[in-house]
């Protein structure tokens, strides 16, 4: 853009510039008796300013953000106040984005910036594995095993050396104990960063204060990504989206392998993380057989559905969706006879009636209620057809 000239009309300045005497005294500062005029340019270089940056703004939104952005235009000479003078640069701000989102800033094209790959991967979801530039690597002797499956369930967080000892030894740590201990974590970080040079600081497994930690930013655990899988499949049944619900129920039921922590699972300091995920697990089970219902998947749903209850039957939740997925498989009868098997052990086995839910499907199936017959959501419809 070229440059323009802005005239001014100040009378005060205009009047030294005609009587051809300098408005700057010696060292560039105007004499102590034109403040008025000193004011009066201040102010017009503020309304320069804020008109380029507008004149920017305006030229950068009119733009793709695929497009080199414009470089802001030059400065004006300006003509009529105290000299020139150089402004610094205005850097117009990109409008903020979603977190992750790559960032745009003058001088560079927008860049998608991929997500840096783990140095680690982590499996809890059973007896503890680590994966490693794509390969399973070995965890070592049961004790490192254990200190690796204990400093996983607390992945971000310092775990402090007394409790690792506590826990590895169950309250009775041998004197050679915290040696041991150094070497279980040498052998471990020998085995999750096999490139790291000689005596430089580990980036996975590291020293935290009198402690250790598995940083957060360097690794990645299974047990967030069922969280993650078991949250989006509840959003998707809430959002009438149940085929998309069982795909996420059944990515995330994939990753189990056996107990959680396995090798630290009774621990004081673990177990009430495993019985948390435990029955987590159970409700993303409940919650697949919920999406097979609302799909259509009655008989399927069936054969789960018994066997979990045998299993846990006590769960009401459970009997609840069997007795549904009984009834539109034509099965009215053993549909009540799952609900009057579940008010039966409630009150032998806990004193307590059925909730209310299951009373009143109980009802519903008495009465052939038009409600418990299956309907495809129309989302599902729209998106057959």
């Amino acid at each position: 853009m070229a440059n323009e000239e802005i005239k001014v009309d100040s009378p005060a300045i205009g009047a030294e510039l005609a009587g051809g005497r300098s408005a700057l005294t010696e060292g560039g500062r105007p004499p102590a008796g034109n403040a008025d005029a000193r004011r009066i340019a201040e102010l017009e270089r503020e309304v320069w300013e804020l008109r380029r940056t507008n004149e920017f703004l305006k030229e950068y939104f009119a733009k793709d953000l695929d497009a080199d952005p414009l470089p802001p235009p030059a400065p004006p000479r300006v003509v009529g106040t105290i000299g020139e003078r150089s402004h610094p640069e205005v850097v117009a701000a990109a409008p903020a984005g979603p977190p992750g989102a790559a960032r745009w800033t003058p001088g560079q094209s927008p860049q998608i910036q991929d997500t840096p790959q783990p140095m680690a991967v982590f499996r809890a979801l059973g007896p503890i594995e680590a994966v490693v530039g794509g390969r399973l690597v070995d965890p070592g002797a049961p004790k490192q095993r254990a200190l690796l499956a204990l400093l996983v369930s607390k992945v971000g967080q310092p775990v402090a050396v007394d409790m690792i000892v506590e826990e590895l030894w169950t309250g009775n740590p041998p004197p050679s104990a915290i040696t041991s201990l150094q070497a279980y974590v040498a052998n471990l970080r020998r085995v999750l960063e096999p490139d790291r040079a000689p005596r430089t600081p580990a980036t996975v497994l590291r020293t935290y204060g009198r402690g250790y930690l598995l940083d957060s930013r360097v690794v990645e655990v299974d047990v967030h990504r069922f969280s993650e899988r078991a949250t989006a499949g509840w959003q998707a049944l809430d959002w009438g989206e149940p085929q998309q619900a069982v795909r996420e129920f059944e990515a995330g039921l994939a990753l189990w392998r056996g107990q959680a922590y396995a090798e630290v699972a009774d621990t004081t300091y673990v177990r009430p993380d495993v019985a948390r995920l435990e029955e987590l697990r159970l409700s993303v089970v409940e919650g697949r057989c919920a999406a097979l219902l609302a799909v259509g998947a009655h008989e399927m749903a069936v054969a789960e559905l018994e066997a979990f209850t045998r299993a846990h039957p006590l769960r009401e939740y459970g009997c609840e969706l069997l007795s549904l997925a009984l009834y539109r498989a034509g099965r009215q009868a053993d549909a009540l006879g799952v609900l009057r098997t579940n008010q039966k052990r409630l009150a032998e086995e806990l004193g307590i009636d059925p909730r209310p839910a299951l009373q009143h499907l109980e009802n519903e199936i008495l009465n052939h209620a038009p409600a418990l017959d299956w309907r495809p959501h129309p989302r599902v419809i729209a998106k057959s057809a």
